[in-house]
């Protein structure tokens, strides 16, 4: 154990990109593709104590992944946490995974215990359905992840990982809107799904193998982007049902559009939204984007710009002397 030392775990925000299969007729369901955005992101420290106290932003939920944690490990002492900066809650960013792994990480790092992402997910119960948040969480870059075998408990394997040009640019729309899916009612709408047509499957995994990575390996935005919009109209088809059409009901339907329209070359939705988001090229077409969605919000919703993240999430110390 480290006494007198802090440890920090920054965390990014989740973009899923979209679902590879929920037919599971091959065996496998879910999997998908996904990234994560250089900013909003959280952040989390820790250091070594008797009890367990969390502060901050999010604590309550802070702590019960922290008391999961202690538990799981049969960890008798605790911890000081403090969570500086969470992410939006429920918005399609993937905050619950990344707080629950952060706050893992902070703790086995102060315990020190030995663990990677993926045993840091089943510790705290996550990846029970997508993996994206976790395989984001440790390798950052574009995720593809295989999805789970049926009657099952386990994370979807990381199946391809690709790291984002330095230039490209991603925009994240935060509107102030019903706030997306969770917990059973994510679960039931899930199982209320229709299964989409084995072609539409297909198709999906044809574009992610044969166009969308391609396209990332050779630095192609413009495939890349067009790719990736045509799986986010498909698949938002799969949980139009659900939510009302191929994207959330508000101001994300029409944000999408919008986004295309000012010159994003790939525009989506995260998850269940409200969060939407467009790539560009580079700095000046970012801030253009801004200006425009700024404009149009008004001053409701946040809007994030940066680089699509090609690391996991950060860990440094502040301060070290180590106990055994």
């Amino acid at each position: 154990m480290r006494t007198g030392a802090t440890v920090c775990v920054e965390a990014y925000a989740r973009l899923h990109f979209g679902v590879l299969d929920l037919r599971g007729s091959a065996g496998r369901w879910f999997g998908g593709i996904g990234a994560a955005a250089a900013a909003p992101s959280l952040l989390v420290s820790a250091a070594a104590a008797d009890t367990l106290a969390v502060e901050g932003e999010d604590a309550n939920r802070a702590k019960s992944f922290a008391q999961q944690f202690l538990d799981h490990h049969r960890i008798q002492s605790g911890a000081r946490v403090q969570v500086h900066r969470s992410l939006p809650s429920h918005a399609g960013l993937g905050s619950g995974t990344q707080l629950a792994l952060a706050v893992a990480r902070a703790l086995a790092e102060i315990h020190d215990i030995e663990t990677d992402t993926r045993s840091l997910a089943r510790a705290m119960g996550r990846a029970q359905r997508s993996a994206i948040g976790t395989w984001t969480f440790a390798h950052g870059g574009l995720v593809v992840e295989g999805g789970r075998r049926a009657g099952r408990e386990e994370c979807g394997p990381l199946i391809a990982r690709l790291p984002f040009p330095d230039n490209w640019r991603c925009v994240v729309v935060v509107p102030d809107g019903p706030p997306g899916m969770s917990g059973a009612d994510e679960a039931e709408a899930f199982a209320r799904l229709p299964r989409p047509s084995e072609h539409d499957v297909e198709h999906v995994s044809h574009l992610v193998l044969m166009v969308l990575l391609p396209a990332l390996a050779d630095c192609d935005l413009e495939s890349f982007g067009r790719a990736l919009s045509e799986i986010q109209e498909v698949t938002g088809r799969w949980f139009a049902p659900a939510q009302g059409g191929t994207f959330a009901s508000g101001p994300s339907r029409g944000l999408v559009t919008q986004l295309a329209e000012w010159g994003a070359a790939g525009v989506g939705q995260s998850s269940w939204g409200p969060t939407v988001y467009g790539i560009v090229e580079d700095d000046d077409r970012a801030a253009r984007l801004v200006d425009r969605v700024k404009g149009a919000l008004g001053p409701s919703g946040r809007v994030f710009a940066g680089p699509l993240r090609s690391e996991g999430a950060r860990v440094w110390w502040s301060g070290a002397s180590r106990t055994t």
